[in-house]
Order: structure tokens, then C-alpha cells, then sequence
């Protein structure tokens, strides 16, 4: 008899080619790619028939109607496993897929290095200018290197706002500049924030005694709209913010207050609420804000990462494996109850019988 044929599907978007490779490798799975301008229809098709859900994260670059919310695991039963091309899961309703007996991994830290590399670098290019000396000196004339004078962050405080897998990265590098490191992780103890290089204090010390304030926590409703006035109020004068997480966890509009108040010095923002955001977005008129496109864990290392963590992570859970970055570990067990008849639907009836 055959083994059950396994079924693995994913749009089009851009991926490392690492993913594919390794899917096709197996003589057990298949690979279907759906075009995301294909009929629906025909992509919901492929989608009857997979066992996995490889998912885009970026809430912004997938239709809504292909996230994995409620709607569509009722579409699509036979769906053991969704698994998000990234650390964050944006686009996949984790509740609901835990109650369809679903699993959800994701790629946990695969990119953590480069996006602790940006958030450094955000800190650098707004306390030093880098962006604004950058322009001028490309479209005008007449000022002075005096008007571009920046302060070293050397010996600045640091506050770190989630100190996981990117946190401790971001703490790590920032050891180089002799940063004085606080962090607040409700997630972790106070024993596991201090092995990852912070110092353990909670959110209103963090706020008012550190020159630098860089986000590295997940949106969810713990965390939505967390940073809003008063929290820009509570900072330090003269403070910067980073954000390199999610949009949605700052206020676009109170942060652009609290600059160009002058209270805070300035922003550096990777991540945004629509992405990308609208020209007219008054944090994009401001100079004292440096603005990237939700690049910061896209370099061609943190890619090559994701995409192969999570073929091997896939295949070994299509064999049975427990995956290493189950996001919803309460349903591993039913997830491998439901694999026996899900996999076998796939074999043709006259093989089932032999």
C-alpha cells in the first residue's frame, strides 16, 4: 500500500526558494502554489485538498478572505496545520484555529538577528541624523554640518519592550555601545529577563528613565494600541522610539503629537497601520522620523531562515513529529487524532483495502 499522499498549499508571494526545494524532496507531499489572481474558485480547490496552510503573516499583503479565521477552516476541513512565513501570525485567528483542532506554527526567531540589526540601526540613523544629512546634501545647498549635529547613543539607556527571541538580539548588539539595558516582559521572569542582558523593571520606570524605547512585542489584545498618549507622555523628554513589532501596538496619531510637540526627539518605525501607509500620513512629513517599509526581518539570511525552518518544521509534523514552534500546543493531541483520518482520505479505495 502507499503511503497517504500529503498535501501542502501556498500563494504565490515571494518566498525563499529553500521551501520549495525541500516540499519537493519528499516523495510523500505534495506542493500546490495557488496564484492569488487566479478565480477564487480555483484556489479554493487547492485549499479543499491541503493538509497545510502555509500562510503569508503580512496581514496587508493577503486578502482577507484567505486568512485563517473561522470562516475559511470551515471551508476547508481536511486543514491539520497553518503555518505563518514568519515569527508573527497576524493573519491567522489562533483561537478559532485551536477549536477546528488546528494546528499554528510559526518560524520564531529565524529572523530575529536582522530585525535587531534595523532596530539598532533606527536608533543610529535618527539620533544621528543619517537619513536627513542624506537629503540635503543631495537636493540642497547652504547649510551647515552644524544643522545635522546628532548625539552618540553610546552610554544612552535603552528600554526594551518584549526581550524574547528579537528583544534579547536587539540587547545583545546593544551591549556593543555600552546601552544601559531595561526591559519589561510580562511573559518572562525576572531570572529569564536578566539572562537575556536587561535589566527587569516594570513598563512606567521603562518609560521615564530610558532615552531609547524599542517595541519588540506581538500585537494581540494585550498589546493593541498599547503605546498611545499617555504612554508618549510618561516618556522621558527627549526620548526616541522604535518600533520594528507590529502597527496597531503604537498610535500613529498621538505619536506624531508627542513629536512635533517636542517632547519626544524623534521615531524610527519599520511598522505601520495600513502597510504601506498612505502618503498623507503626517509622520512621513516629519524630519525627525525615519521611516522603513516593514523590512526589518527582510534580509536574504532571515528569508532563507523562515522558509527552511518551516519546511523541515512541516515535514516532520506531516510524519508525526511534534513541531519545535507550536503556537497553540494544546491541540497537538487532537491535531495527531484528526491526521490518521484526514491522511487516509486521501488514499483511493481500493488502496485503503489491500
Amino acid at each position: 500500500m502507499s503511503p497517504p499522499l500529503k498535501r501542502v498549499f501556498r500563494f504565490d508571494l515571494w518566498i525563499n526558494p529553500v521551501f520549495d526545494e525541500r516540499m519537493r524532496s519528499q516523495t510523500d507531499i505534495q506542493l500546490d502554489i495557488g496564484r492569488l489572481a487566479a478565480p477564487d474558485d480555483d484556489n479554493a480547490a487547492l485549499l479543499e485538498q491541503a493538509h497545510i496552510y502555509q500562510i503569508s503573516p503580512a496581514r496587508d499583503e493577503l486578502p482577507l478572505k484567505w486568512h485563517a479565521r473561522e470562516d475559511l477552516l470551515k471551508r476547508f476541513p481536511n486543514l491539520l496545520a497553518v503555518s505563518s512565513g514568519a515569527a508573527g501570525f497576524d493573519t491567522v485567528d489562533v483561537d478559532a484555529c485551536t477549536r477546528a483542532g488546528v494546528a499554528v506554527v510559526n518560524q520564531v526567531g529565524g529572523n530575529a538577528r536582522s530585525v535587531a540589526e534595523l532596530a539598532i540601526g533606527l536608533m543610529l540613523s535618527v539620533s544621528r541624523k543619517i537619513p536627513l544629512s542624506d537629503r540635503k546634501l543631495r537636493t540642497e545647498r547652504g547649510f551647515s554640518r552644524e544643522s545635522l549635529m546628532g548625539h552618540e547613543i553610546s552610554g544612552a539607556t535603552l528600554g526594551i519592550v518584549g526581550i524574547g527571541h528579537t528583544g534579547g538580539q536587539v540587547a545583545h548588539v546593544a551591549k556593543a555601545f555600552d546601552l544601559k539595558i531595561l526591559a519589561h516582559d510580562p511573559l518572562l521572569s525576572e531570572q529569564d529577563i536578566r539572562a537575556r542582558g536587561g535589566e527587569p523593571v516594570d513598563l512606567p520606570t521603562l518609560l521615564a528613565a530610558s532615552d531609547f524605547v524599542s517595541l519588540h512585542c506581538p500585537l494581540d489584545n494585550t498589546t493593541r494600541g498599547m503605546f498611545g498618549a499617555h504612554a508618549f507622555a510618561s516618556m522621558k523628554k527627549g526620548a526616541v522610539f522604535i518600533s520594528t513589532a507590529r502597527g496597531g501596538i503604537h498610535d500613529e496619531a498621538a505619536l506624531a503629537e508627542a513629536l512635533t510637540s517636542g517632547h519626544l526627539a524623534g521615531a524610527g518605525l519599520d511598522v505601520w497601520m495600513p502597510e504601506p501607509p498612505p502618503l498623507d500620513n503626517p509622520l512621513l512629513r516629519l524630519e525627525n522620523v525615519v521611516a522603513t517599509y516593514h523590512t526589518a526581518g527582510v534580509t536574504h539570511e532571515a528569508r532563507r531562515n523562515v522558509a527552511a525552518w518551516a519546511a523541515d518544521q512541516l515535514i516532520g509534523l506531516l510524519h508525526g513529529e511534534k513541531p519545535p514552534r507550536l503556537v497553540n500546543a494544546e491541540v497537538w493531541p487532537l491535531v495527531l487524532e484528526r491526521s490518521g483520518s484526514v491522511l487516509k482520505a486521501n488514499v483511493p479505495r481500493a488502496l485503503q483495502s489491500s
